[in-house]
């Protein structure tokens, strides 16, 4: 180790910053944090540490840097920017065995600040010795993402009953299991979800009984439309907890690779034509995995709750007493319409979009086909790839303009994105030309024909020509915003 790490209890004692503008601001408040005595020399003092001082917060001593300056400091942290005083102070510290860290100057310290993760009790250092803080930082990121906040607060129950498990588990093995049971099971979730009583109370359960057939749980994760970007840090972490995964077809391979290495992955997505996996055969997954103590994840592509059945595998986890919890995604008529380049709702346009399924030729009887083909609204339409042509038919003969631009975004999210444009007389007939597959989402409205100008990523919509020539003579005119010149669609 190029460094011994070290956590210094700081507490009450005094730590001297030495430079008044902003990187001397972010080191006395981190120390301030830490409950050190905090002063700060400088000639000249930001706005925040003068404030700071007047709030008895931290001692201010303003001037030159002067030795009898360093008498009372344990720590020193010189943040000048003035490289020779900056070596005077390194100079002195080491004359009087204090350890002083020189911002942005590896060479001169004697002690380095680490990038942290705090999740108080619990702190993560990372330190590159100097050598690469930026790399450091980027760590520090990543770790944010994995840690869950709920850890400190799990730290601290662990540590009001770390005397009783100790009495009441006195074998080492013993022990080992309840910290696996507290730490990875619902005592973290109930934290996780703020009912701190509820985490306790399991907690002493398990330990007054000690339990060993614990039951595991079931995380419903929305895993978004495909670009692992947009899976939620939530959803990442439950990934990074899975013992078992039940993914849908849908899923992306490129948010599968971020779950945990050694988890199980079972594919029980439908298709349609194609539903060889049923939903009381998923059910029967999850409880199983469940009963077994496993932490179990149903990851669907988009949003849980929105077409995703989400409700009713709660309704069944209720019913068998397994502990759940949801982690919602990015939903498909979200991501297809952003990536696409297409405003849901438009004050010129649509002032509310409705959401709707048709993969199957028995919904149609339940939909309200008039209230859909109503003028300046968007519909968002989930898995009608098969069925456009009835859609279309449907539409326009309950009233809807031929001449509806709409819009099929096949694979939205993903490097493979695909954008069909046109009006609603053409949907089927252009979806069939250019076989269009799902997974695809059909944005049918005036909105729809802002993909031609707004679209930023992937390939550019493939539009019709007669369709394109005509809003172009009739083109979607948008009310100018300030600094702002419309273009036209």
């Amino acid at each position: 180790m190029k460094l011994y790490p070290l956590f210094a209890d700081l507490a009450a004692r005094s730590v001297l910053v030495v430079g008044g503008g902003a990187v001397g601001e972010r080191k006395a408040a981190a120390l301030l944090e830490a409950g050190a005595s905090v002063v700060v020399g400088a000639i000249s003092a930001s706005p925040a540490l003068r404030a700071l001082a007047a709030a008895g917060r931290i001692v201010l001593r303003e001037g030159h840097f002067e030795e009898h300056w360093l008498d009372e400091a344990w720590l020193v942290i010189a943040a000048t920017g003035d490289t020779d005083l900056n070596r005077r102070i390194a100079t002195l510290g080491e004359q009087r065995r204090l350890f002083v860290n020189v911002v942005d100057d590896a060479a001169l310290s004697s002690f380095h600040v680490p990038a942290i993760v705090d999740r108080s009790p619990v702190t993560v250092a990372i330190s590159s010795g100097g050598d690469a803080p930026v790399l450091a930082r980027l760590l520090r990121e990543r770790l944010e993402t994995l840690l869950d906040p709920a850890l400190g607060s799990l730290a601290t129950l662990a540590s009001r009953l770390r005397k009783r498990i100790r009495e009441q588990l006195p074998d080492l093995r013993a022990r080992r299991a309840y910290y696996e049971r507290l730490f990875t099971g619902p005592v973290l979730q109930f934290l996780r979800r703020g009912q701190p009583a509820l985490a306790e109370a399991e907690a002493e359960h398990v330990l007054a009984t000690n339990a060993t057939d614990v039951n595991g749980s079931v995380v419903l994760v929305g895993a978004g439309p495909g670009d692992p970007g947009l899976l939620t840090l939530r959803g990442l972490r439950a990934l990074n907890e899975a013992d078992v995964i039940l993914h849908d077809r849908l899923v992306s391979p490129e948010v599968l690779a971020l779950a945990r290495r050694d988890a199980e992955r079972i594919e029980v997505g439908k298709q349609a034509g194609n539903h060889h996996a049923t939903q009381e055969h998923i059910h029967a997954l999850m409880l199983e995995h469940a009963k077994a103590g496993r932490r179990v994840i149903r990851l669907k592509g988009g949003d849980p709750f929105v077409f995703g059945r989400g409700g009713e595998e709660l309704e069944f986890l209720r019913a068998h007493g397994i502990a759940y919890e949801v982690v919602p995604g990015i939903t498909a008529a979200l991501a297809c319409a952003a990536y696409a380049g297409i405003p849901l709702t438009h004050r010129e346009h649509a002032q509310s979009v409705r959401f709707v399924t048709a993969h199957c030729r028995g919904s149609h009887d339940t939909l309200d086909w008039a209230a859909l083909a109503q003028e300046r609204q968007t519909l968002a339409v989930y898995m009608g790839v098969s069925e456009l042509g009835v859609l279309q038919q449907q539409l326009l003969e309950h009233g809807r303009a031929a001449a509806t631009p709409f819009a099929l975004v096949e694979n939205g999210s993903r490097r493979e994105q695909r954008v069909v444009t046109g009006t609603l007389a053409h949907l089927a007939e252009r979806a069939e030309a250019h076989q269009v597959r799902s997974p695809a989402l059909l944005i049918l409205g005036e909105v729809a024909a802002l993909a031609s100008s707004l679209a930023w990523f992937g390939e550019p919509p493939l539009e019709d020509a007669a369709d394109s020539r005509r809003l172009h003579r009739e083109p979607v005119r948008l009310r100018p915003l300030a600094g702002v010149t419309a273009r036209r669609a």
